[in-house]
């Protein structure tokens, strides 16, 4: 995939990868940032024309001190489908990404396609509570976001020697910015009132959710499919929170399948 530069009209400057032809689908990353490789995305660009950018915080670009609450990464979202110059793309949201998604399409159902929100945050339910991701070291993610940790740390840690001190500093100063921002609309728990505001959702929604996830556990699907109008559910065998990056070809067929 190749990589752009963009700038919103509130003037913030994003990357973004582009990739494939076909109909728009702009793909909003989660809390962890993308990997590496993201084989869900290369899968997506047979059909469409891929767009992934990265959330203030996440890049090299500053800009997330501008983004204060759920409001604004909500308008910052919309903006960006603005700097790519696309009409009603169809959105595909990974967790803190889903969940903006999903307050992107409460607030402005004319901007875009159908949804697929993979594992969302933004619920809360008092008899399952959510893990503290903000508490966990990078070590205990593994077990947290896959359901095979030792692929899991692979992926994740991959080329990190954390032997080196200088490599785990910058790990865990790059870490904190992200988990910063993520934390305005996530920390101490993901919940912005976004189950009021569900009852908006009008456009055709996938939700797409790893068995085995111990993150936001299944129980959340639930809810969400009880709180979103006509929503779709799709199961992922063999997948956990990562459902993505675990089983890339089981959800972009699940994906394809839905938006046509």
């Amino acid at each position: 995939m190749k990589q752009r530069a963009f700038e919103t009209p509130r003037g913030i400057k994003f990357q973004a990868r582009e990739a494939g032809s076909g109909a728009p689908l702009v793909f909003l990353h989660g809390a962890g940032g993308p990997l590496p490789e993201e084989p869900l995305l290369a899968r997506l660009a047979e059909r469409f024309h891929v767009f992934a950018p990265l959330w203030p915080g996440w890049g090299e670009e500053r800009g997330e001190e501008l983004l204060e609450d759920m409001l604004d990464f909500t308008l910052h979202g919309l903006d960006v489908i603005q700097a790519l110059g696309v009409d009603r793309p169809h959105l595909v949201g990974h967790s803190f990404g889903g969940m903006i998604a999903a307050e992107m399409a409460c607030v402005s159902d004319r901007a875009i396609g159908k949804l697929a929100l993979l594992a969302p945050a933004g619920l809360w339910l008092d008899a399952h509570p959510i893990p503290d991701l903000f508490a966990s070291t990078p070590w205990e993610l593994p077990a947290l976001l896959f359901a095979d940790p030792k692929a899991g740390e692979k992926l994740l840690l991959a080329g990190l020697d954390f032997s080196n001190d200088a490599a785990l500093t910058g790990f865990m100063v790059d870490n904190a910015r992200r988990l910063g921002t993520a934390g305005k609309i996530l920390f101490p728990i993901p919940n912005r009132r976004l189950s009021k505001r569900l009852y908006r959702l009008a456009a055709g929604t996938l939700l797409v959710w790893g068995r085995e996830d111990r993150l936001i556990p299944p129980v959340y699907a639930s809810r969400w499919q009880e709180l979103v109008p006509n929503a779709r559910l799709a199961w992922i065998d063999g997948a956990g929170h990562m459902l993505h990056a675990e089983q890339p070809a089981a959800v972009a067929e699940a994906i394809t399948k839905f938006l046509g």
